[in-house]
């Protein structure tokens, strides 16, 4: 069966690239770093990648974009501390995921982009690096590199699974095809005990699967990356220290208009508000800056050093500073969430003490915003209106908002431990494992 999968999906990868093409090459045009290292995409790498990579035994991880490579940072900083011989390949699929990677390279960790998922292209790839596992962080799974790595003799997992409410139906819907896919995976480590039936009505084996909570929101353990203390880049811009900041974290189109009008309103009462915005993407900086100035508002960027004269707004477009802007406010928005579907991390805001307010579309982390929702743990809003209404309300409030990131804190709780509890899973499906490393060893001969 898997078999007969393969074939039709390398029949009509071609089609779907060529279909792609047009809005991959505005990326690349409008990004500019989606030309970086574009040959690793074909499974072509430099002599020096090469060398490292090559021939090493080394472990596999592939991470989409920032959140999943963060991910994939915590694991492998726990990963060598339980054993220091392990080395890595970070795989990613974004230029912000690439450019994160890199930022944490050692002569143990070599990040590179991950290649197409092309039969030609998946099978070199996979020969090249020879991996001794393969770990997928959270929901990618490419059906020529799962099988290519299986077939090496080396064992595959998913780690930090995650099931959003729009994959599921599709992969119910094509049960048939995706099924067997999902059944090359060795291990499937869910953050929810309520995912378990989820993924065995989509065909997977329950022998598979195992509940070990989200790496995501796991505080006992965290990638080797510092938290700066920001407050004094707000101080140099003449902000006053005791004034409640409202930030709006990994904003999309249209949200940051919506947070500054709200902002313009909420100044009304609140007079020494300031307002962050950190978009998704910061190569809209522009843009961004123009809608707010249109509005009246001065507006001062994390990339410029000419000063602006107090400030209303601070735009941070740079990439892997959200987390520490968090540290700096007292009500965050989650964005991608009233103008965009899918939501942004809630949980990386209240490990900072900040309590969050987000939009109606949070599906990327529905079984958390449930848990927020019911435990008021957290504020969620269908519109401007009720966003001004929550916010208004938690800035007026410290006893509310203590109480709300009192009750985020204990949620999160469940999954303290995952870490370790996803390595001691990792350890005994395929890691340690000595007859998938001897056939491994077999294919590089």
């Amino acid at each position: 069966m898997i078999s007969l999968i393969r074939f039709v999906y390398n029949a009509l990868f071609p089609v779907v690239v060529l279909l792609m093409l047009p809005s991959f090459l505005l990326r690349m045009f409008q990004r500019g770093k989606y030309r970086h290292k574009f040959g690793q995409r074909f499974a072509i790498y430099s002599q020096g990648v090469l060398k490292k990579i090559a021939n090493s035994g080394r472990i596999w991880i592939h991470a989409v974009s920032v959140g999943e490579v963060n991910i994939a940072l915590k694991l492998i900083h726990a990963m060598r501390e339980s054993d220091p011989s392990f080395e890595f390949v970070l795989s990613t699929t974004t230029s912000t995921g690439f450019k994160l990677a890199a930022t944490s390279k050692t002569p143990w960790l070599e990040p590179i982009y991950n290649p197409l998922d092309f039969y030609p292209i998946a099978r070199r790839a996979v020969r090249l690096i020879r991996p001794r596992a393969l770990i997928l962080i959270e929901s990618e799974v490419w059906p020529n590199i799962v099988c290519e790595v299986c077939r090496s003799g080396a064992r595959v997992a998913m780690v930090n699974a995650r099931l959003s409410p729009r994959s599921e139906k599709r992969y119910r819907a094509a049960r048939s095809i995706t099924a067997p896919i999902f059944n090359q995976l060795h291990t499937i480590c869910l953050q929810e005990p309520a995912d378990l039936p989820r993924w065995i009505s989509l065909g997977v084996a329950a022998s598979k699967l195992q509940v070990t909570g989200s790496i995501k929101f796991d505080d006992s353990a965290s990638a080797p990356r510092p938290i700066r203390d920001f407050l004094p880049a707000l101080s140099a811009l003449g902000v006053d220290p005791f004034a409640p900041v409202l930030l709006g974290g990994s904003t999309f189109d249209g949200e940051e208009l919506i947070l500054a009008q709200v902002f313009m309103e909420l100044r009304k009462t609140h007079n020494n508000l300031f307002l962050i915005l950190v978009p998704r993407h910061q190569e809209r900086g522009d843009a961004v800056t123009r809608q707010l100035e249109s509005l009246g508002l001065r507006v001062a960027r994390r990339t410029q050093s000419q000063s602006i004269e107090n400030p209303d707004v601070l735009l941070v477009d740079t990439t892997g500073e959200l987390v520490s802007w968090y540290r700096c406010a007292t009500v965050v928005f989650i964005g991608k969430s009233l103008t965009a579907k899918g939501g942004q991390n809630p949980a990386e805001p209240v490990a900072a003490g900040i309590p969050v307010v987000f939009g109606a579309n949070m599906q990327n982390f529905s079984t958390l915003v449930h848990a927020f929702l019911r435990d008021r743990a957290a504020i969620q809003v269908e519109d401007a209106a009720a966003l001004e209404v929550a916010l208004d309300r938690l800035l007026s409030s410290p006893d509310l908002r203590k109480s709300m990131v009192q009750r985020a804190v204990a949620v999160l709780a469940i999954h303290s431990g995952a870490t370790i509890r996803t390595l001691d899973v990792l350890k005994k499906s395929i890691l340690f494992l000595e007859e998938p490393l001897r056939n491994n060893d077999k294919s590089r001969s």
